[in-house]
């Protein structure tokens, strides 16, 4: 499977007033005898003091369908294309333009956010940066032409051209552009990364690892189910947990903390 990439919510107590105020009154009792008692409402509230209504609970974050969360190990690597070991199986990642210089020293970290990605690659022993991708449709700046704006997982972030604006000039808004930043969050390459997920074995326990994806299925071979998804075709081994299937059965997947979940749907069909 091929697929391009496009690469993320809340009173202080008046207990110990009360208590003082329960303190006070018996030590002058008699003084409290010959005081006038309040003329009704609430003694602990200003007279015009209203009651606040309750404010409504706020919504969970809807969940975004389709998003990937993984990490993977350098594997084996060939020019312009590095196999990744990840807790979930191989993410094969592949371009013809960079990801020649990658070693087995390095660790990357990918995400993928509805039409949004990233590929972050970082040196294992103390975590310097390598490369970094953002991918996604091409969305300008807030606040100038020379910027574009990417989901990141520690939320949006906007990046200069740099020296890339003659290659990003053939790109119009909304279009998918997958571009390398430094530190400085300047544009250092355009490129075109493409990525492949093979689904083998549920993680370990508690693990990082995020999956979650909707598709049909188009194809069923040995153990394997290859089903179709807005990020491409992606084969999962059956022995996860996915019941028997049908071509053309929906199919929802969601890997999180280890735990794996799978939704099959009946076919729809066809109106007359």
């Amino acid at each position: 499977m091929t697929c391009a990439l496009r690469q993320i919510g809340w009173l202080a107590s008046l207990g110990p007033l009360f208590l003082a105020s329960a303190i006070a009154a018996g030590a002058v009792d008699a003084l409290a005898a010959e005081a006038e008692p309040p003329q009704g409402g609430n003694p602990a509230l200003p007279a015009d003091a209203t009651t606040p209504e309750p404010q409504p609970s706020e919504e969970a974050p809807a969940e975004v369908d389709p998003s990937i969360t993984l990490k993977g190990a350098v594997w084996r690597t060939k020019a312009g294309i590095v196999f990744l070991k990840t807790p979930v199986g191989l993410l094969t990642l592949s371009s013809k333009t960079t990801l020649k210089d990658l070693k087995g020293s390095q660790e990357v970290s990918f995400w993928v956010h509805e039409r949004d990605l990233v590929v972050e690659i970082r040196r294992r022993n103390d975590g310097s940066l390598v490369h970094r991708y953002l991918g996604g449709p091409m969305t300008s700046g807030p606040d100038s032409s020379k910027t574009l704006r990417y989901w990141t997982p520690d939320g949006e972030q906007t990046v200069h051209y740099g020296t890339q604006e003659a290659k990003l000039s053939t790109y119009h808004e909304g279009d998918q552009v997958v571009v390398e930043v430094d530190e400085s969050q300047t544009i250092i390459g355009v490129h075109d990364i493409q990525f492949d997920l093979q689904i083998s074995q549920a993680p370990p326990s508690g693990s990082p690892a995020q999956v979650r994806l909707t598709g049909s299925v188009s194809k069923t071979k040995s153990n394997f189910v290859f089903f179709r998804t807005p990020v491409g075709v992606v084969m999962v081994n059956a022995k996860i947990g996915v019941p028997p299937v049908k071509i053309g059965q929906s199919l929802s997947l969601h890997i999180d903390s280890g735990r794996v979940t799978v939704e099959v749907h009946k076919a729809t069909k066809p109106a007359t």
